[in-house]
């Protein structure tokens, strides 16, 4: 295995080469040339991290599927509503598989070459040259659903639909037919989602992403509260009825429970700078900021009853 200092400054540089030649790519994507999240740090999702692990031996022991009279699946589509891990998984999935991690917002990239346009062959062929060149990689089509994106803000009848996705597929065909690249994609609207993306050949691997209540809700709070106590460098709650927390109708996704979490320490954090004092966190302040999220957020959705 390559130092990890090498294939950092390797990944990096062959990235930014390219991305600098294409204001699309540059604005659409984020590379982490060395990820570190391992499974572990992923609360719940049971069922999601065995098709992670399972996948991953594509990278890691390709030759096991061979000995089982099968072969890896060309990529793994992940479905699951927003919030629920399904970047993580992907970041996850790098980190296991010893790969850089590349993640590209599809609904930011779609604006971004209509509106810039052109050169669009040479992004391709760029992204093709670009794949093989770069060390083992992982690469994640965020939101492949770019006309129900919360980015887009609202159904775009104005977009060439037909051509944005000839672009797209040709994409993930790409980075399929690349060496050492393992795919993933993910969307929050697998209802509509065109079934050319999940086709023999793409994204054949189709994994539900769905935390289990309340157990998965409880682990991922566990999880970052101990990284914040560690952070902290001292304890910050008490002794926390978690099942309490998460307990009533229509339950917060894990990333908006995380979300929940840091505005009640911001709010410590605000009551210590006024010269207040702040005692640690209790199950009741994490209730009343649960009645916050819930009185906002009644106060952003839109028709189709998705956040905005």
């Amino acid at each position: 295995m390559e130092d990890q200092a090498i294939v950092r400054e390797r990944a990096q540089n062959i990235w930014a080469s390219y991305a600098r030649k294409f204001e699309p790519m540059q604005q659409a994507t984020r590379l982490e040339p060395v990820p570190n999240l391992a499974l572990e740090r992923v609360g719940g999702l049971a069922e999601a991290k065995d098709e992670i692990q399972t996948y991953a031996c594509a990278a890691t022991d390709p030759e096991v599927y061979s000995r089982w009279g099968t072969h890896p699946p060309s990529g793994m589509l992940l479905i699951g509503q927003r919030g629920v891990g399904k970047s993580l998984l992907a970041r996850s999935l790098a980190s296991l598989t010893h790969t850089s991690f590349l993640e590209v917002a599809i609904p930011k990239l779609v604006l971004e070459v209509i509106h810039r346009g052109g050169k669009v062959g040479e992004l391709m062929s760029g992204w093709s040259q670009t794949l093989e060149e770069m060390p083992p990689l992982t690469v994640l089509f965020n939101e492949l659903e770019f006309l129900q994106a919360e980015e887009l803000g609202a159904r775009r009848p104005d977009l060439p639909v037909g051509p944005v996705m000839d672009f797209l597929l040709d994409m993930v065909d790409r980075a399929i037919a690349a060496e050492d690249v393992l795919v993933v994609g993910s969307t929050a609207h697998p209802n509509t989602l065109r079934h050319a993306f999940s086709q023999p050949g793409r994204l054949e691997r189709i994994v539900e992403v769905t935390p289990s209540f309340p157990g998965d809700l409880i682990a991922t709070l566990r999880i970052h509260a101990a990284d914040a106590e560690k952070r902290a460098g001292r304890p910050l709650f008490e002794d926390i009825d978690w099942a309490s927390v998460v307990a009533g109708p229509s339950p917060p996704s894990p990333g908006d429970w995380v979300h929940i979490l840091h505005a009640v320490l911001r709010r410590k954090a605000r009551c210590e700078a006024a010269g207040e004092q702040a005692s640690p966190v209790t199950t009741e302040d994490f209730r009343e900021e649960v009645e916050r999220f819930k009185k906002t957020s009644s106060r952003l959705v839109a028709a189709s009853g998705n956040y905005v």
